[in-house]
């Protein structure tokens, strides 16, 4: 196994990083996250977690006690996917299969959220046509980018922005699979309204052209996602609910830092969070991916906005907040970050799928192995099942 190069890593143990935090109503012991990390392995037909390996992978990242895992992302509906070897949480067959992985993170005495993910235009529009769906999104024909729309058109599957009466079916969707996951025993769930996947789609005016009361103002752009969040909190309580956002992102042809005005879009919406949290209903967290890592196709240290901060988020919201992107190869920022306000804690993505022990590792300040992007979306075991801890490392280099 190779090691990253030119890496100088640095033990954080006696950072905030390695301080106990609670998250709704799981006592963690320690900061270092592992976000959703979609990889592709679920079965079709179905969307059914790999029976095979799903429990194995997540067993080798929650061995230290205390761990916050948040699963890849699930979809909570058929209509809410649209890539086949994403899982589902809408199934008693999708269940069945991730009972056996919260239950083998709570063997481990860690803890697990469930990421629900809606695509809207990120989906594959021949995928969803050859399964009589719709292609979703805020508004009609406003596709992501040109090959995107021909694929939609050639499939006559065209861009459909949805009916206030398919927003209201999505919503119930979202309620069923929160309560289907805390059912079959998961910790919580985070709202995927993040990386132009379809809540982000609302969010942002490059994507939202709607006139009625779900588009045109900030206000009006934020009502879909706020709707989302107090149903769901209503069915499982507000401790089981956590949100992700992406103010710079870019991935899914969002606007980024080009828009000055999103700024106020996700100040806005993290503001009525808070007046919700203010009110005793504060959800468990919120989750921000940095202005580090604007596309997560890109490699670390390209696409970084650096105009951008999520440092305002801090000012407007009072609860725990996890900050992902890029922290893992630059472990001086992560130390900065925890160490500058107690509620922080660090998602670890890409180094997290190549390092099962990464918690032992950045609390030791040790190597990290090298990941293979082509393995990370693959369907086998390679890339998923085989990363070597850092002594099973040491012994096949010697």
């Amino acid at each position: 196994m190779t090691f990253v190069k030119d890496f100088n890593p640095i033990a954080l143990k006696d950072t905030n990083l390695f301080k106990p935090i609670k998250i709704g109503n799981n006592q963690l012991q320690h900061r270092v996250v592992m976000p959703p990390l979609t990889r592709m392995r679920a079965h079709h037909p179905g969307n059914v977690p790999n029976k095979k390996w799903a429990v194995k992978y997540y067993d080798q990242r929650s061995k230290v006690p205390g761990t916050l895992i948040i699963t890849e992302g699930a979809f909570p509906s058929a209509q809410s996917g649209g890539y086949d070897n994403a899982p589902g949480v809408w199934s008693e067959e999708q269940m069945h299969e991730w009972a056996k992985i919260f239950d083998k993170i709570h063997a481990n005495k860690s803890f697990v959220w469930v990421q629900l993910w809606v695509l809207g235009r990120q989906a594959f529009p021949d995928t969803l046509a050859r399964d009589k769906l719709r292609y979703d999104s805020a508004s009609d024909e406003i596709y992501m980018d040109e090959a995107t729309e021909i694929k939609a058109i050639e499939c006559n599957n065209r861009l459909h922005g949805i009916t206030k009466k398919e927003i209201q079916q999505y919503i119930k969707d979202y309620v069923a699979a929160a309560k289907n996951c805390i059912e079959h025993g998961a910790d919580g769930v985070e709202i995927h309204s993040a990386n132009g996947y379809l809540l982000n789609q609302f969010l942002d005016p490059i994507s939202n052209k709607r006139t009625d009361e779900y588009g045109g103002s900030i206000e009006n752009r934020a009502r879909f996602t706020l709707e989302v969040v107090d149903a769901v909190v209503e069915a499982i309580g507000h401790d089981k609910v956590g949100i992700r956002f992406s103010p710079y992102g870019t991935f899914g042809t969002m606007s980024g830092g080009s828009d000055p005005t999103l700024l106020a879009q996700y100040a806005y919406v993290i503001g009525e969070l808070e007046k919700r949290g203010q009110a005793g209903k504060r959800l468990a967290f919120l989750h921000l991916v940095e202005p580090r890592v604007t596309n997560p196709f890109f490699k670390e240290g390209e696409g970084w906005y650096k105009e951008g901060t999520n440092e305002f988020a801090y000012s407007i919201w009072k609860g725990p907040i996890i900050r992902a992107g890029n922290y893992a190869l630059d472990p001086k920022a992560a130390k900065a970050d925890v160490q500058n306000d107690d509620r922080t804690l660090i998602g670890y993505g890409r180094l997290f799928i190549s390092n099962p022990d990464l918690v032992k590792r950045l609390e030791k300040g040790l190597p990290l192995n090298a990941y293979d992007r082509n393995t990370f979306y693959a369907m086998s075991d390679k890339g998923y099942l085989d990363y070597p801890t850092y002594e099973e490392a040491i012994k096949q280099q010697s």
